[in-house]
């Protein structure tokens, strides 16, 4: 009898034990963490990247901003901070935890909420990638804005090529996504080409941790 059907039942239990692993480091991390937030807020350091792309006289757009960690954190490099998420619980700890003067918090839905102030920057840290109908969602995001000095987009979204067992696990038809809420997880090569739809540049970029943090700019500022 072939050794096979047995191996590769334990080959997928134990991708399946990874991706549980994952989750479940995830949701118990933070428990023990000072201040309630994902470790990975922590040791990726992730925030100085926007922070160094801010500019002092800027109104910045923050799109799922989560608990406010991150809208908190740029705020004092910035003019303002409008920071928006669709998740009601979100939005009532970042009141309690992250207020400051100078941000706005907003429970709406962003892929339906007409912005209509103007923003200097617009932030999507990590939330590109839950957002089914990505390319109509960016262009409807710059409709309202300055066109003759349209925002800067500063995105972070996560890579599938972070490592080979994600390609591997999409492979075999096993659960690959980090979340299972993402819509797409990207290789560089869809990024480029979701931007250019979108009428957008990408004009730098670089890659840590697995995600490709980038500076997008309208085609229109080219």
């Amino acid at each position: 009898m072939s050794k096979k059907p047995i191996l590769r039942f334990l080959l997928f239990t134990a991708l399946n034990i990874h991706n549980y692993s994952y989750r479940a480091v995830g949701k118990l991390s933070p428990k023990i963490e000072t201040d309630g937030l994902h470790p990975k807020h922590r040791l990726m350091k992730y925030h100085d990247w926007f922070i160094a792309r801010i500019q002092k006289n800027w109104d910045v757009l923050d799109i799922g901003c989560g608990s406010g960690a991150l809208a908190f954190d740029m705020r004092p490099y910035c003019k303002s901070v409008t920071a928006v998420d669709i998740v009601k619980k979100n939005i009532v700890k970042a009141k309690k935890t992250y207020a400051a003067d100078g941000i706005n918090y907003i429970c709406a839905d962003a892929v339906q909420y007409d912005f209509e102030k103007k923003f200097n920057v617009i932030v999507l840290s990590n939330v590109l990638e839950h957002i089914e109908n990505r390319v109509e969602f960016l262009k409807k995001i710059f409709v309202n804005q300055d066109k003759n000095t349209p925002p800067v987009l500063l995105l972070r979204v996560p890579m599938i090529t972070r490592d080979w067992i994600s390609l591997y696990k999409k492979e075999l038809g096993v659960e690959w996504r980090l979340d299972r809420t993402h819509h797409i997880e990207y290789t560089l090569e869809q990024i480029f080409d979701e931007m250019a739809q979108a009428g957008l540049e990408v004009k730098e970029y670089n890659i840590q941790f697995g995600e490709f943090y980038g500076v997008i700019i309208s085609n229109k500022q080219t």
